[in-house]
């Protein structure tokens, strides 16, 4: 009798030791890793995305002097954008398209997002969505210095020959304002200047930074940026999603701490200036 109550009572221990445990075990346990108090959890993690870009814009999206690998503000941005969500790119990497072939897969869904100087426009919103915006820029008019064309500004373009990138900002202003102008419209912006150095065209409209970063990358180029900046505020740069993205959330809210903590300031300034 009494080895069976010892029995009895070692049990109890056994039992109350192990439900001890299990319950200390149950409260330092949670199914939200965001609710880490480590902090080091990322919303997207195993999150696996396409993600294009154009490859074609200096100094936003471009190729390295080896002509392979993909650098720019934008590649910064999409480093720094995985970094604070964890997320995976599919495939090979980022995808290079020009602008036309990258906003129609962007608005197909066949990519999830895509950053290359995006701007937000009426008529991409109806097949795409935006960011919020993380950088704003101008046009500008670009000529050879060596022709005689008397242009100025973007006020002196009537009756000349004005080049400009396919599906970009430049081509929708042209489109718009420019209807007493000869717009010639290039699938990629690099013909677009090559027009304008061997004087095929009279001008090249681009944004700013574009304009400016081509010249600085080209010290024997003829090209030179006449006027000011126009189109001010009509230009923001903007990550672009597929319709009815998941994480359209997690992203403005990444972007947002970006330019909180001075990440995309330093960004512009690094290429852009």
């Amino acid at each position: 009798m009494k080895k069976h109550t010892q029995m009895s009572r070692c049990l109890a221990l056994i039992l109350a030791i192990v439900l001890t445990a299990l319950m200390l075990a149950a409260c330092g346990k949670t199914d939200d890793p965001a609710a880490s108090p480590s902090g080091d959890a990322k919303p997207l993690t195993g999150v696996t995305l396409k993600i294009g870009t154009s490859g074609l814009f200096g100094p936003f999206s471009y190729y390295a002097d080896d002509g392979k690998t993909l650098i720019g503000y934008d590649l910064d941005l999409f480093a720094a954008l995985q970094e604070k969500l964890g997320f995976t790119i599919s495939g090979d990497g980022i995808q290079a398209m020009t602008y036309s072939a990258l906003t129609t897969s962007v608005g197909q869904g066949k990519l999830d997002l895509a950053a290359a100087a995006l701007c937000v426009t009426d008529e991409r919103k109806e097949v795409m969505d935006f960011s919020d915006t993380y950088c704003d820029s101008g046009l500008a008019v670009m000529i050879n210095k060596t022709a005689s064309s008397g242009i100025t500004g973007v006020d002196s373009l009537a009756g000349k020959k004005v080049a400009v990138e396919k599906g970009t900002a430049s081509h929708a202003y042209a489109d718009k304002y420019l209807k007493d102008a000869i717009v010639e419209v290039h699938d990629a912006i690099t013909t677009a200047y090559a027009s304008l150095e061997q004087n095929k065209v009279d001008a090249v409209i681009q944004d700013g930074p574009g304009c400016a970063f081509y010249i600085k990358t080209n010290p024997n180029t003829n090209a030179e940026i006449v006027g000011e900046e126009f189109n001010q505020g009509q230009s923001p740069y903007a990550v672009a999603f597929k319709k009815g993205f998941a994480y359209t959330d997690q992203f403005k809210t990444a972007l947002a701490e970006l330019q909180a903590d001075g990440t995309l300031d330093r960004l512009y300034d690094k290429w852009c200036r």
